[in-house]
C-alpha cells in the first residue's frame, strides 16, 4: 500500500527569502516540502486578507504549516481560512501577550510608523527586522536570505507584527524556541518546546535539529 504524502508548507520570516530552509531535509516520499514566499502587500490590507490571498498558493489539502518568525505570525492566520493536519511556528509568537515590551510600546505610542523604513534599501536595515541585531554583525553571510526590500511592505509588516492582537492560541498549535532569541526573548514565551542556545536565526544554524525532530512532531496526533 502507497504510503500517504504529508505536504509541508513553510514561510520564511518578515523580508527573508525561501533560502533560509535551505538545509531543511525531510524523508522522501513521505514528505514533500513547499516554500512560500512574500509577495507584496495591497494598500491598508489587514494581515488576515494576506494570509487569504496567501493560501491561494497551497494546492494540497489538510496540509502542515510551518512558519518562522513574522512568518510564524502569518501561518496562524492562514490556518483560520484552511485546514491544516498541523500548526508549527519558529522563533515567533502565538499571542498578544507574548510580544516584547518594547513592539507594545512602539503600538501604544504608534512609533511604528517612524521606522525609516525609507532606508529598506540599505540591506543592514532589513536584515535586522528580519534577523535580530547580532545578525548585522555577519551581515554578508546573511545577504543571501533577504528577499525584499521595499519600503512599503517593510512598513506593512512592522505595523502587522505590533499591532497582532490575537488572543486565543490556535488548537494543537506547536511553538519550536530558542532560549537566546534576541527578537521575542524567551522570558514572554509559554508552552513551547525549548532549544537550548537558540537564536532568532536557528532555523538556519541549528538545521539538524530540525531535520532530525521535525517530522516526528508533525506525525504525532
Amino acid at each position: 500500500m502507497a504510503t500517504e504524502t504529508i505536504h509541508v508548507y513553510f514561510m520564511p520570516g518578515m523580508a527573508a527569502s525561501p533560502k533560509i530552509f535551505e538545509y531543511i531535509k525531510f524523508p522522501e516520499p513521505q514528505f514533500k516540502l513547499h516554500f512560500l514566499e512574500w509577495i507584496m502587500p495591497e494598500r491598508e490590507e489587514s494581515i488576515n486578507d494576506y494570509a487569504l490571498r496567501i493560501c491561494e498558493h497551497i494546492e494540497f489539502d489538510n496540509v502542515v504549516l510551518v512558519g518562522v518568525s513574522f512568518g510564524g505570525v502569518l501561518v496562524q492566520e492562514m490556518s483560520k481560512h484552511i485546514s491544516v493536519r498541523k500548526l508549527i511556528i519558529v522563533s515567533s509568537v502565538k499571542q498578544q501577550n507574548e510580544i516584547p515590551r518594547q513592539m507594545l510600546i512602539a503600538k501604544a505610542t504608534m512609533a511604528y510608523k517612524l521606522v525609516p523604513t525609507q532606508l529598506a534599501s540599505k540591506i543592514d536595515v532589513v536584515a535586522k527586522y528580519a534577523f535580530g541585531n547580532n545578525v548585522t554583525k555577519r551581515l554578508d553571510l546573511y545577504k543571501k536570505y533577504l528577499s525584499v526590500n521595499d519600503s512599503k511592505y517593510l512598513s506593512w509588516a512592522i505595523e502587522q507584527m505590533v499591532c497582532w492582537s490575537q488572543t486565543i492560541v490556535p488548537e494543537g498549535l506547536v511553538h519550536i524556541h530558542g532560549d537566546n532569541d534576541s527578537v521575542f526573548p524567551i522570558k514572554n514565551i509559554k508552552n513551547c518546546i525549548i532549544i537550548k542556545g537558540g537564536t532568532h536565526i536557528m532555523i538556519i544554524n541549528k538545521y539538524k535539529w530540525f531535520n532530525e525532530n521535525l517530522p516526528q512532531i508533525i506525525l504525532e496526533a
